[in-house]
């Protein structure tokens, strides 16, 4: 599901409020009480609030793994698919990285590259790639992640919106063959989006064992994707809901499959 603006304010205000009443929610958005019903129970079926006695809250959070913890899961899974990803990418191109442990592995093997013009959320990969060949590195500010020292507040959205680069490296939580590309959090899939619009080309790095799997967020359909890279190549229907969404597939065997 991609929230709408109305489902956006509403999760705004359970956010900032940690519980919220329908009554409340529709005085402060001035809509009526169907109007919340309905986006609430949307939002609920999604898993992005949990209806408690009285009215509606965020759901109860699973710790995220540290970001060095990621960084050593499918490690050398995601260090294929970082080597592709860099052989697209050109001395003096332009691109965001987004900030998974798969794209800090694509900023460590762009470390050859001359001239890049780099914009990130994250600080590690900020870290990897600045002083190096004369790049250009561009982090977007607000409140870093305590797990990963990712920005995803309203300042890196409105920094980001700035650019328009050549390529949108990004990487998911979880893809599968009806829902598409999914992430964990809400703002990470704005973030993504936002990306995706100021950009050329969009790469989605994403290891096997992402495959067909589920996450609470959809982050973006398979349209949206210009080129999924991966360590191994998808089995139907995932493969083929790929070739439909007419995006290239490659994998870390070289193989280019143009849809």
């Amino acid at each position: 599901m991609t929230p709408s603006k109305r489902q956006l304010d509403i999760l705004k205000n359970v956010r900032f409020n940690g519980f919220c009443t329908t009554s409340a929610l529709a005085d402060t958005l001035e809509v009526s009480m169907e109007t919340i019903r309905r986006n609430v129970n949307s939002l609920v079926a999604e898993g992005l609030l949990e209806k408690v006695h009285g009215g509606v809250s965020l759901p109860e959070s699973i710790p995220e793994p540290s970001f060095s913890r990621r960084l050593a899961e499918d490690k050398e899974a995601k260090q294929q698919i970082a080597a592709l990803v860099a052989a697209q990418i050109r001395n003096g191109e332009s691109l965001f990285l987004d900030n998974s442990s798969t794209t800090a592995y694509v900023a460590m093997a762009l470390s050859e590259h001359k001239n890049l013009f780099i914009v990130t959320n994250s600080a590690s990969i900020a870290n990897i790639l600045v002083s190096r060949n004369g790049n250009r590195v561009f982090l977007a500010g607000g409140e870093l992640r305590e797990h990963d020292a990712g920005a995803f507040g309203p300042e890196a959205l409105e920094f980001v919106s700035r650019f328009e680069l050549d390529h949108a490296i990004l990487s998911a939580s979880a893809v599968h063959c009806e829902k598409g590309f999914m992430v964990n959090h809400l703002c990470e899939a704005v973030f993504s989006q936002t990306l995706i619009s100021h950009s050329q080309q969009t790469i989605m790095a994403l290891d096997q064992s992402k495959f067909d799997k589920m996450a609470p967020v959809k982050q973006c359909d398979f349209s949206q994707i210009n080129q999924f890279v991966t360590n191994n190549a998808p089995l139907d229907p995932l493969r083929e809901a790929i070739k439909l969404g007419d995006c290239d597939l490659l994998t870390a065997e070289q193989q280019t499959f143009s849809q």
